[in-house]
């Protein structure tokens, strides 16, 4: 059994922050003791000891008017080839991570995938395994226009979510309204090329034209059930349901507020535990009549504070224990890889090409 981990916001934080995702995160956590901006919680060797093969890593840019800015997000665009530039900046971190460690792999292309994979093998030991990083568009503003998502493409990108805030391409959880005309003929581009179309923060309305009008393999990485919070940026019901009948998945966070309808920034640690977060998953697979449409999207580097995960996490490395929980429950070995690791596989071998 893997995990696959649907975000992590690698090289936005390294970016941000200055971290070095080739140092443990408690080093670094020791040498930023005291600074601004929330605590590493994610390295490369924290996700190979938690058996965490394969990540999904985030190209994320912010607008300098994006509300709520912290101190620590410096680094903001105004113009669309502002947004460009600052993305391309983190394209580059994780073609370095991959150029200049021999453990990590920019997976491209199935055999890519199927490289990594290989590695994870029970009768393979630690020291030979590779960690893999798919690259994803977390909003497409640095998408100049539809047709230049090719040379995204050329560079790594195989998964995008038209927007994180709201885009020219489509309204966003955090704003109102559907696909725009551009952001239709986005959907057409990465139709053509067979990208993985990411809803994660679009608007309901432009997440029900994406389902309706995409005719490619479709996410929804960092989407938790509304049920446990009344929060937009979470799916309903009848988004969760259209999305299981597109033979989607959806990754469940490991943040506290998405976990729970109580939770308040305030609230110590120990107030959520990874049985929340399981509670959150077999929410989603009684909803669908089944466990095929429900993953893991830790998002566990997203700028949150030390306390806004659940009691048992600290580092990455914890994800492991997501097995635990799953097992506890009742869910089978089987069915506990399906969740952590192959769902997402499904449809991350949907959209890569051969070779």
């Amino acid at each position: 059994m893997v995990i696959v981990d649907a975000q992590q916001n690698i090289a936005f934080n390294a970016q941000q922050l200055g971290l070095d995702y080739t140092r443990w995160a408690w080093h670094q956590r020791r040498d930023a003791s005291g600074a601004d901006g929330p605590p590493p919680v994610v390295s490369l060797r924290d996700n190979m000891l938690g058996r965490v093969a394969i990540v999904f890593g985030s190209l994320q840019v912010l607008s300098e008017s994006t509300p709520g800015l912290q101190a620590w997000q410096r680094h903001t665009y105004r113009t669309a080839a502002d947004a460009r530039q600052l993305a391309l900046w983190q394209m580059d971190t994780y073609r370095r991570l991959a150029d200049d460690h021999d453990k990590v792999r920019l997976i491209l292309t199935r055999d890519d995938l199927d490289d990594v994979l290989e590695t994870w093998r029970d009768d393979e030991s630690i020291d030979k395994r590779l960690h893999g990083i798919v690259v994803k568009m977390k909003g497409a503003e640095p998408v100049s226009e539809p047709r230049q998502l090719e040379d995204w493409l050329e560079y790594g990108v195989r998964i995008v979510a038209p927007a994180w805030h709201q885009t020219r391409y489509a309204g966003s959880a955090r704003s109102d309204g559907g696909l725009t005309l551009l952001g239709y003929e986005l959907l057409e581009v990465m139709a053509g090329f067979q990208l993985l179309l990411d809803v994660s923060a679009l608007s309901e309305q432009a997440t029900a034209e994406a389902l309706e009008r995409y005719e490619g393999a479709i996410i929804a990485s960092h989407s938790n059930p509304r049920f446990f919070c009344q929060s937009s940026r979470c799916l309903p019901d009848a988004l969760i349901r259209r999305l299981a009948e597109r033979d989607g998945v959806m990754g469940i966070m490991v943040y506290n507020r998405f976990l729970r309808n109580d939770w308040h920034p305030a609230d110590r640690k120990r107030q959520v535990n990874l049985a929340h977060w399981v509670d959150a998953v077999d929410y989603v697979c009684q909803l669908t009549g089944s466990v095929a449409h429900v993953g893991l999207d830790s998002d566990i580097d997203g700028g949150y504070p030390y306390r806004a995960l659940p009691s048992e996490i600290d580092t990455s490395c914890d994800l492991w224990l997501l097995r635990r929980s799953l097992l506890e429950r009742g869910f089978s070995e089987k069915e506990s890889a399906a969740i952590l690791g192959g769902n997402m596989l499904r449809k991350l071998k949907e959209c890569l090409p051969d070779g």
